[in-house]
Parts: structure tokens; C-alpha cells; sequence
């Protein structure tokens, strides 16, 4: 059980850092076309992750509850959409394609704040990867190891192209390569971190678990409506951000009902 927890922490790390290392094959910047179509997909992926992953388990888990099964989801969702939105105001970030940092005034560079914001959209992530395997590992209704491994892949999936939308501008502005592959490597290790630390307080976790899901659900969605819906339409009309989040959302979608 300890080898497949440790991989299911390592699988979503190993994405942003397999992203971050475009900067070694890459000798473009991206395009602005391709930033939209990886956000836009980016976006797919955590929507139906939230839905399949960890909203419906979450009513599964809370079914003893009857017609009221709904109430953790729907505590959990507003939850955490209420705790990304006081972190957005309190940490000092700044979003791609924007010249106005977000949160606290700070003097930290660009570049730092850059990671920030990355980092600050991970955070949902190794909370959502924590808790699924934390109940995974207590035996919880509607969790399987396939639906862990589902749910990791798809991370994984995503978290490739916000490796690369943050090591490949700032190779752009003159940081090294070995410099911005750390980086972009950097703004992912969040999410190890944090699901290792939701799993070791798993004997703490378990009654509040479908709460738990549903608070991972809420931060995902959080991050998808405030953040990479807006960039993935910025900019002049064009559907790849659409198109994108569409595949995004039926990969996750297939990944986790085939393999779960």
C-alpha cells in the first residue's frame, strides 16, 4: 500500500516537472495560441475531476445520510471555494500575460510571483490528490485504485502544460535554463507536500472525508472560474481555449469511468 500511495503522490509532480523541462527542447517561446489551448485543456481536466473524482464520491460517501447526502458537497464546495478566495487576496502573485500583481504588495520579482501563482493553483491539486488517496487508504465508498490512478493521471496530464507556461516566458526574459526548469519544477512541489500531509492526518480525516472531497472540488473550481477561464479568452476571439477544454474534460471524464 505504501509503494502505490507513494506513486500516486510522485505521478502529479512528475507532470509539472516533465512540463517545466520544455525549456531543454523548446527554443521557442510558446505561442500565445498554444498557452490558450494548454489552459483551456487544463481547465477540462480539473472541472471533470472535481465532478467525477471527488463531488459524486463525496454524495457516495455521505449516502447514510439519505436525500440529504447533498449537504457535505455542497458545505465542502463553498468551503473551498471561500478559502482560495482569501488566499488570492493574501499572497502576493502574478498571473501570465499581466502586468498587475494580485494579493498583498510585496517586492518580490516578477518571476518569483510568477511561481507564486502557479504554485497558489497547485495547492487544490495536492489537496484533491491527499484526500482521494487518504480515503482511498481507509476504504472509502466510491475510491479505488483505479480511480486513484485515474485521478493522478489526469493531474499529471494538466499539470504538464502549467510546468511549461512557466519555465518557457521565463527563459524568454533571459533566466537560464537550468534556472527556469527549477522553477517551473518548484511551483509544482506544493502538491507532493501537501497530499503527504493530508494522508499522514488520515485517522483524523476519515469522518469529515466527504466534506474533504467536496472542499477539493471547490478549490479546483475556484482556480478554473477565476483564473484559467479568464486566460484561456483573453486576447482576440478564438475557440482553441474551447475546443481544448472540451478534450481536457472528456479525457479526465474517460480516464476516470474506465478506470474506475
Amino acid at each position: 500500500m505504501t509503494f502505490n500511495v507513494f506513486y500516486g503522490l510522485l505521478i502529479p509532480f512528475m507532470g509539472t516537472a516533465l512540463g517545466a523541462s520544455s525549456v531543454f527542447f523548446m527554443r521557442k517561446n510558446m505561442s500565445r495560441g498554444i498557452q490558450r489551448g494548454l489552459t483551456g485543456f487544463a481547465a477540462g481536466v480539473m472541472v471533470a475531476a472535481s465532478i467525477w473524482s471527488l463531488l459524486i464520491p463525496a454524495m457516495q460517501q455521505a449516502s447514510g445520510m439519505g436525500k440529504l447526502a447533498f449537504i457535505p458537497a455542497v458545505v465542502g464546495i463553498l468551503a473551498g471555494f471561500l478559502f482560495l478566495m482569501i488566499l488570492d487576496e493574501i499572497i502576493p502573485h502574478l498571473h501570465m500575460n499581466s502586468d498587475e500583481a494580485e494579493g498583498m504588495k510585496s517586492n518580490l520579482k516578477k518571476s518569483s510571483m510568477l511561481v507564486l501563482a502557479v504554485t497558489l493553483h497547485n495547492l487544490p491539486e495536492g489537496m484533491t490528490a491527499g484526500v482521494l488517496l487518504a480515503s482511498w487508504v481507509a476504504g472509502g465508498e466510491g475510491i479505488t485504485t483505479a480511480s486513484v490512478l485515474a485521478l493522478t493521471v489526469g493531474i499529471a496530464i494538466q499539470n504538464f502544460p502549467e510546468g511549461a507556461i512557466i519555465s518557457m516566458p521565463l527563459k524568454a526574459e533571459g533566466v537560464g535554463k537550468g534556472k527556469a526548469f527549477l522553477y517551473g519544477t518548484l511551483s509544482g512541489i506544493v502538491e507532493p507536500i501537501g497530499a503527504a500531509l493530508t494522508i499522514l492526518m488520515a485517522n483524523l480525516v476519515i469522518p469529515a472525508l466527504p466534506y474533504l472531497l467536496s472542499f477539493a472540488a471547490g478549490a479546483m473550481l475556484y482556480v478554473v472560474i477565476e483564473e484559467l477561464i479568464p486566460e484561456m479568452s483573453e486576447g482576440e476571439h478564438s475557440h482553441i481555449g474551447t475546443v481544448t477544454f472540451a478534450l481536457g474534460f472528456a479525457l479526465m471524464m474517460t480516464l476516470d469511468v474506465a478506470l474506475g
